[in-house]
């Protein structure tokens, strides 16, 4: 389990030492790597379902850039994501109809 620290974007410590701080950081081995992302996935998600509707296409966003990151260090570009969400969407369809389902008979 993580205790102290926690993921953040490439530039952050460049944002820091701007304002003119110093930050402590370090670069994260692939099995922390992969549990931090699993970490900010949920951590993006919860700020989503947190945000208005003005905030939440910018969370959204996160999500997502943290769902390319976890593709990468699977070893899926963007491209070969997109494929799959395809296919997965020709095969089974997507949500813009609002189906729900309750069960069957």
């Amino acid at each position: 389990m993580l205790t102290t620290g926690k993921l953040v974007r490439d530039r952050i410590p460049q944002i820091i030492r701007a304002d003119g701080a110093e930050p402590e950081v370090y670069v994260a081995e692939p099995a922390e790597y992969r549990e931090r992302l699993r970490a900010k996935l949920a951590e993006e998600v919860a700020e989503y379902m947190d945000a208005d509707e003005t905030d939440a296409p910018e969370e959204l966003a996160d999500v997502l850039e943290v769902a390319f990151a976890l593709a990468a260090d699977l070893g899926v570009n963007a491209d070969q994501l997109e494929k799959i969400r395809a296919s997965k969407a020709e095969q089974r369809g997507g949500f813009s109809e609002r189906i729900v389902w309750t069960g069957n008979r």
